[in-house]
């Protein structure tokens, strides 16, 4: 089985190479994604062999051709004297995804069987039993004769040792190379780092780009192009876990009916078998994987199928796409009828998502397709399946994808979505449709939009939303003229406080986004007194420069608001230290504070800077602040590499009000929901449980001193009203939030794969007695968007001394 973050593809060679996805052991750096070693023969020639020549093979599990320009294959040997040198032999060319490059070493004075035609000849006299080879970026001679050595060595691709070699990946070399035995990986090309454990004596079976063998044959792994069925049929290699038991194994002559065929991306297409079995766990449909080169067949077409069986991992922590790679495929007949697709609907998905294997790998769990959402749509994986009348829970992406629930009763929101509530009460209902017709345009929709009359496909997996259907036959789209939301105008006597993430703005973003970001403030928040910013950069963004500052992205946005019929705001932040806070690498992310001066001062404190922590003053008249504006403990390790909040103290009536403005750290690292670990680690949460910890402190430090003091906490917290951070947030209820006051179908202010979630917040103390709280949805349901998020905004009646 393979883990990547690339597609898989099989090279072969003299010498093998297989294009790697998983890390060098923790001596060695980061290994290429893309090319490893895949076979070592240094026995050609010698007193009983067949062939007459040494070789080393590549094989390249990527999607796309490995550039071998100014690389190298170089042999150490297997007990490296001080005057031992490595032997370089220069390469050319290019592995193709799913093929093989083959390097020939000399010649000896044995065996009859020549090598097939090499893609790159060197002359080395490669040892049969022990040495080791390294493919290399670059011509010059390595100098390393130690593992350690070696492993400081960055232009390492892959590296091999076998028999007793000192230079070897691991725990030990590959063992039982000899005059008639090579080493080589399994089908598979696994690769775990581990020279002893991933590859294995065998005869030789050198392959070329060409794919030919010695003696002018194909790949003997390869049946070639059989007119009979073999003994293996799709649901075989299926089987009834989310793992094939045929993973890493050669089939021949699978078939099938061509169902679905893909011609961009990781190109292929899907069989599924016409005559499936009455097992419902053991699917009968599967991919085909074919590399970079287009699919030589067509929908209807009756095929059989050779290759090997791979377990695809798109990544380390989600579920795998059964596959057959490296393909022979024979057309037996063409325009046959298609198995009929498997309805999907509320009746057919079960309620429960997913198996929980108390955090572990669910792979070697029996599927239970009627008890468990997620394995049903593994048992359909490949299959086609049919839809109808679906509403629209995420709206259409720059990708050409759209979420729908096939449970329209599921956890509805007001407008027209699927509301997240729970850990453990996912939306089964939820799918991500695709379209493999690329000559028509994709339908763009928004939420509680139809996708209406029937949507035709397969099933299919991806890294990011898991499950989802390639349309073959994509119904139609009825708009159901969703509209944004304007808010009211704050009166008189209210004090109107905003949270907005405005989606890593900077100065040289077009002015369509800061246009449409200030339509949002003046026109749909109807002109805030504050509005709390998230995710403005700094004036060049993504330059790293040692920029910090700010302004010219700010003059941009107020004038822009101004343009749109708002006030003239100010703004105060604190800059950051450059390249201390995280987000996009050079943006120096940072939160600020618009206020509009005719409605509510600032209270201007000296002092505050990226490092200096704020604190509260107790004085006889209530609390203060040390600094204004300032930032919550900057040194704490809960803010390292993260966005620091900022707060400010003003005044509105004469009255103190204390806002803090915050973006705590993302969820990224976490295992998805629909992943291979169930119940899924939530890695991410514990810096925003120490951040949310660091600010309910200081609110208490505030309260401490004024039990009434008027504390409105906000921003883009990343988590849910239900999570541990919000938890350590409240704590000793020091802050309430308000998106719980809310009716429970309108507590949302985010979307993401389908889920209508909370991520933004907005909490106020208990000295904030009298508010009307809103969350103003113009972004996040739409397929046309200037953020991902939507803002949202409170309104309070300010009470307080002074």
């Amino acid at each position: 089985m393979r883990i990547s973050r690339s597609r898989s593809v099989l090279l072969a060679g003299a010498v093998a190479v297989t294009l790697s996805a998983t890390a060098l052991p923790a001596a060695f750096a980061a290994p290429s994604s893309t090319a490893v070693i895949s076979e070592v023969y240094g026995g050609g020639g010698n007193s009983g062999a067949t062939l007459t020549r040494d070789f080393v093979e590549l094989a390249n599990s990527g999607s796309a051709a490995y550039d071998l320009s100014g690389f190298s294959v170089q042999y150490l040997p297997g007990a490296p004297s001080a005057g031992s040198l490595w032997q370089v032999s220069a390469l050319t060319g290019s592995v193709a995804p799913g093929g093989r490059y083959l390097v020939a070493q000399a010649a000896g004075t044995g065996g009859t069987v020549a090598l097939p035609a090499p893609d790159a000849t060197g002359t080395v006299a490669m040892s049969a039993a022990s040495g080791t080879i390294a493919l290399v970026s670059g011509t010059t001679p390595l100098t390393c004769k130690t593992a350690a050595d070696c492993a400081a060595d960055t232009r390492i691709v892959d590296l091999v040792g076998y028999g007793s070699a000192v230079v070897r990946e691991g725990s030990g070399p590959a063992t039982g190379a000899s005059a008639t035995a090579s080493v080589a990986r399994a089908a598979s090309l696994s690769d775990t780092d581990d020279n002893a454990a991933d590859l294995a004596a065998a005869p030789p079976t050198p392959v070329n780009a060409a794919g030919q063998t010695s003696g002018g044959g194909t790949d003997p792994g390869d049946p070639g192009n059989p007119t009979e069925p073999g003994t293996v049929r799709v649901h075989d290699i299926q089987g009834t876990t989310r793992v094939s038991p045929l993973d890493g194994k050669a089939v021949t002559g699978v078939p099938g009916i061509v169902t679905a065929v893909r011609t961009t991306g990781s190109k292929g297409f899907w069989i599924q078998d016409a005559a499936p079995d009455a097992d419902p766990r053991t699917g009968e449909g599967v991919f085909v994987y074919t590399g970079s080169t287009a699919p030589a067949v067509a929908v209807g077409d009756s095929v059989l199928v050779s290759g090997t069986v791979d377990e695809y991992y798109p990544s380390a922590t989600t579920q795998s796409i059964t596959e057959i790679t490296a393909p022979r495929t024979t057309v037996l007949s063409s325009g046959n009828a298609l198995p009929a697709p498997v309805v999907l609907d509320a009746a057919s998905v079960p309620d429960a998502y997913v198996p929980s294997a108390g955090g572990a790998s669910i792979d070697a769990l029996p599927l239970e397709p009627s008890t468990y959402a997620l394995d049903l749509y593994e048992s359909l994986e490949g299959t086609r399946v049919q839809i109808a009348d679906t509403r629209v829970t995420g709206a259409t992406t720059s990708y050409d994808e759209i979420w729908v629930t096939v449970e329209p009763k599921q956890n509805p929101t007001v407008r027209g979505g699927t509301l997240y509530s729970s850990y453990t009460d996912q939306n089964t209902g939820r799918i991500k449709v695709m379209s493999l017709d690329t000559t028509r345009p994709f339908p763009v929709g928004n939420v509680g939009d139809v996708l209406s009359g029937t949507t035709t496909g397969v099933i299919d997996y991806a890294s990011f939303g898991g499950y989802n259907l390639q349309a073959t036959e994509l119904g139609t789209l009825t708009d159901n003229h969703l509209r944004r939301e304007v808010t009211r105008k704050q009166k008189g006597g209210e004090l109107a406080v905003a949270t907005y993430n405005v989606e890593n703005l900077d100065a040289l973003d077009e002015q369509a986004k800061f246009d449409t970001l200030a339509e949002g403030v003046a026109v749909n928040l109807s002109s805030p007194d504050i509005v709390s910013l998230e995710e403005i950069q700094d004036d060049n963004g993504a330059v790293s420069d040692g920029t910090v500052g700010s302004e010219a992205t700010l003059k941009r946005f107020t004038d822009a608001i101004v343009a749109a019929g708002g006030p003239q705001y100010a703004w105060r932040y604190v800059a950051p230290q450059d390249g201390q806070d995280g987000g996009e690498p050079g943006g120096n992310i940072r939160n600020v504070f618009l206020f509009n001066p005719h409605r509510v001062s600032f209270v201007d404190r000296a002092g505050g800077d990226a490092t200096t922590a704020v604190a509260a003053v107790p004085t006889r008249k209530g609390v203060t602040l040390s600094v204004s504006p300032g930032r919550i403990n900057p040194a704490s390790e809960a803010w390292s590499d993260s966005r620091k909040p900022l707060v400010g103290e003003f005044r509105f009536h004469g009255k103190p009000v204390f806002v803090i403005g915050n973006h705590f750290a993302s969820k990224g690292g976490d295992q998805p929901l629909h992943g291979r670990y169930q119940e899924p680690s939530r890695s991410s949460e514990t810096k925003r449980v120490q951040q949310a910890a660091e600010v309910n402190t200081f609110v208490k430090s505030l309260l401490a001193a004024d039990k009434s003091a008027q504390v409105v906490t906000l921003g883009d917290l990343n988590d849910f009203a239900f999570s541990p951070t919000m938890s350590a947030l409240t704590a000793g209820k020091a802050l309430k939030p308000l998106i719980t006051t809310l009716p429970a179908n309108e507590q949302y202010s985010y979307v993401y794969e389908g889920n209508s979630q909370t991520l933004d917040h907005i909490l106020t103390s208990p000295g904030v007695r009298r508010f009307d709280y809103d969350v103003v949805h113009i972004n996040a349901e739409f397929a046309d968007q200037a953020s991902d998020h939507d803002p949202q905004i409170v309104r309070i009646k300010v009470d307080g001394r002074r």
